[in-house]
Order: structure tokens, then sequence, then C-alpha cells
């Protein structure tokens, strides 16, 4: 199935991150209202909801047709910052004192599910909405890559997320923005002709 490597890859990589987190950082600021300990237990959910995805009854129809229209859609679903930053808090709570086994037991278990599945995998996701597995697979490399960044910048640890998973989440943001209708924003930014306005994000 497509996608599984660079998912797993920047998987890998958080959890090395996870790793090297001293006992002292996790209460410390993470980002905005997380902690450290909620941001990772945020990060972390980007594998487990795979897992959780994979155990419901697959959709017969797509009704989301790729990682772009997922992110389109998220705008006033349960994907809510209030939401989402309440789920966060829970999964950094459900790391425990020890979080790499558990984090890398799940991350085995998520893909040998995918393994057993079909390459047409469809999942029914936040907002019931059903879209292709391999799609999926990309939000959660997003995800992945994003909040590993978030938290070297929280931690001043150094990250080893491949460049191929960079490269696909900063292509993804990119085409984010522009069904937002902000892409000529991004581009004139990223050709040094403007900069972005304070606060801009295509998420």
């Amino acid at each position: 199935m497509k996608n599984v490597a660079v998912f797993e890859d920047a998987a890998r990589a958080f959890i090395d991150v996870l790793g090297r987190i001293t006992d002292k950082q996790w209460d410390e600021p993470g980002l905005g209202e997380w902690t450290v300990r909620s941001l990772a237990g945020h990060t972390a959910r980007a594998i487990s909801t795979v897992g959780e995805y994979l155990n419901g009854s697959p959709p017969t129809t797509v009704t989301c047709p790729d990682a772009e229209a997922y992110y389109a859609g998220l705008h006033g679903s349960s994907g809510s910052s209030a939401a989402v930053a309440a789920r966060g808090v829970a999964a950094g709570a459900e790391l425990g004192d020890d979080p790499v086994p558990r984090v890398t037991t799940t991350l085995d278990t998520v893909l040998a599910a995918i393994a057993a599945q079909p390459a047409n995998r469809i999942v029914s996701v936040i907002g019931g909405r059903a879209i292709p597995l391999a799609e999926y697979l990309r939000t959660r490399t997003f995800e992945l890559v994003v909040h590993t960044m978030d938290l070297t910048r929280a931690t001043g640890i150094r990250h080893s997320l491949p460049q191929r998973a960079i490269s696909d989440a900063a292509a993804l943001a990119a085409r984010i923005a522009s069904l937002s209708g902000n892409g000529d924003t991004l581009l004139l930014a990223l050709t040094g002709r403007i900069a972005l306005p304070e606060g801009f994000s295509v998420v």
C-alpha cells in the first residue's frame, strides 16, 4: 500500500525524540495550552488512530477523496481546537512513565494491521467521512512531522525526520493553503515577495 513506509519512518523519528525527553521536561510548555506531555500524547494519536479506525467496519464508498480534502473538511467538526486540546491532554496522561515501549508496540500493531488490508481499503474517520487508507496515512505523516518538530522546538532535542516525510508534509501544507484560497499568499512568501501574515496557518 502507498504511503506506509514514509508514515513508519516519521513515526519512528517521533519515537526517537520521545525517548530523549527528560523527566523534568514533561510538564514544561509544549504548544499553546499543551505541556510537552500533552503535545507528545497528541502526536502519538497520529499512530493510534490508524489502528482505531481499522477496527471499524470499512465503508463501501469514498466521501473524502484525499488528504487535502480531509483537512479542508475539519473546520467546524469535532476537530475543533477545544476537542483536540482535550484529547491531547488525555493521550498525554495515557503515555505513562515509560512511553517509548507503549508507543512502539502501538506502531508495530498498527503496521501489522495495515499490512493485512487490501490496497483499496477505506476507513471511516472523524466527522463520519470515508477516506482511502493510503490517503489517511498522508494525514498521519503530516501530523507526525509537524508535531515532532513542535516537540523539538519545545525541548531542544534534535529530530531525525527523513527528508521524504518533511517534503511530503510541506507539499501537503501548500496544497491545503491553495484549497483554502491562500495559495497565492503562501507562494509569494515562499519566493521572498512578502512576509506571511501574523498567525497564518493552513490548518
